[in-house]
């Protein structure tokens, strides 16, 4: 696991340091303009498993807030919150999961009709951060314990459509989400997320 997490920061300083160095080479006059910040609030539905193997569930409800920076060509940062909740995954189990991942975005832009403000914006992503499991049952050498820590890897992407010029749809966005909770096989889940909701920008 700290060998993932060492090559995705890796991944992410090499990301980033051309973007830094070229704005230190810009003189001041030809700086780009500031950074363009965008605060989403999305509905999630969550196809899950338990184990590798099968036992596929989709949780009863879910959520997640994602604030990205665009920052030059392109080019910038997310941070993602999300959470989701389902009951009886299997007899008396439920589990609640809230997943912290932050890294790299790409996003590619069009305007509409020739409209700047009426933008179509597809984006991709590849963030890294930490999953935590509560209210449920996860094995551990010491015994079955009720809560849970792990490695997450999110994956995928999206496409907003402006409607004005501060507030923007977000029709789909989809992620592969990977987890490493403990449990009785390969302590690996592979889920896929899938968000729609609204969009705030900040220039």
């Amino acid at each position: 696991m700290r060998f993932i997490i060492g090559i995705s920061l890796l991944a992410a300083t090499a990301f980033l340091l051309p973007i830094v160095l070229e704005a230190q080479q810009q003189p001041a006059a030809a700086v780009a303009s500031p950074p363009e910040f965008d605060l989403a609030f999305t509905y999630s539905a969550q196809r899950s498993n338990i184990v590798n193997t099968g036992n596929i569930f989709w949780p009863e409800s879910g959520g997640t807030a994602e604030l990205s920076a665009l920052l030059s060509h392109g080019f910038g940062l997310a941070a993602n919150l999300g959470g989701a909740h389902a009951s009886n995954i299997v007899p008396g189990v439920d589990l609640t999961m809230i997943t912290a991942t932050f890294g790299p975005r790409y996003t590619w832009s069009h305007a509409l009709g020739g409209d700047r403000e009426k933008r179509i914006r597809f984006f991709g992503q590849a963030l890294v951060g930490v999953s935590f499991g509560m209210d449920s049952e996860f094995p551990f050498p010491s015994g079955v314990k009720s809560s849970a820590h792990c490695f997450a890897l999110q994956v995928g992407g999206g496409v907003d459509l402006a409607l004005w010029r501060h507030v923007a749809l977000r029709p789909l966005q989809a992620d592969w989400l990977r987890t490493e909770f403990p449990n009785f096989t390969t302590g690996v889940q592979n889920n896929m997320r899938l968000s729609a909701g609204i969009v705030f920008r900040f220039p």
